[in-house]
C-alpha cells in the first residue's frame, strides 16, 4: 500500500516537473511549434531589408531560400564574413534560434548588424516561416 501511495506520489510529482520543464525550456523546443503567418509579419518587420526568400537573390545578406538545414556560408555569390565562413553547424532550429536571438554574440565577426530577437516565440515564429521557404 506504501508503494502505491509512493508511486502516485511520484507519477503526479513527475507530471508537475514535466510541466514546469516544459514551460521554462529552451528556445529551440517551442521553436518547432512556431506560426508561420505570424513568423511572416516579424519578417517582414525586421529581416526583408537585407534578406531575400527568392533563390539567389542576395541583398545586404544572403538569400534565406532553404536556409533551415543548409550549412552556414553556403549561397554562392554572397560574400561572407571570415567568422561565418568558420561556422559549420548546420543552420537547424537550435542553431538558427541561438543566432536570432544575437547575432553577433553567437557568431563573432559576423557582418550582420541587426541586434536580434529577443523574445524566444518571435524566433520560433520566424524560424517556422524559414521552414516555408523552399
Amino acid at each position: 500500500m506504501m508503494g502505491m501511495k509512493f508511486g502516485a506520489a511520484w507519477s503526479v510529482g513527475s507530471v508537475a516537473l514535466a510541466a514546469a520543464l516544459l514551460a521554462t525550456s529552451p528556445a529551440p523546443v517551442r521553436a518547432m511549434d512556431g506560426d508561420p503567418i505570424a513568423g511572416q509579419a516579424i519578417f517582414q518587420r525586421t529581416c526583408v531589408n537585407c534578406h531575400s526568400l527568392d533563390v539567389g537573390v542576395n541583398k545586404v545578406g544572403p538569400s534565406l531560400w532553404h536556409v533551415v538545414g543548409r550549412q552556414p556560408a553556403s549561397v554562392q555569390g554572397f560574400d561572407y564574413s571570415d567568422a561565418m565562413r568558420g561556422t559549420k553547424t548546420p543552420w537547424d532550429v537550435a542553431a538558427l534560434d541561438t543566432y536570432l536571438a544575437d547575432p553577433r554574440g553567437d557568431v563573432h565577426g559576423a557582418k550582420m548588424f541587426f541586434k536580434g530577437l529577443p523574445d524566444a516565440h518571435d524566433r520560433a515564429d520566424v524560424i517556422a516561416y524559414l521552414k516555408t521557404a523552399r
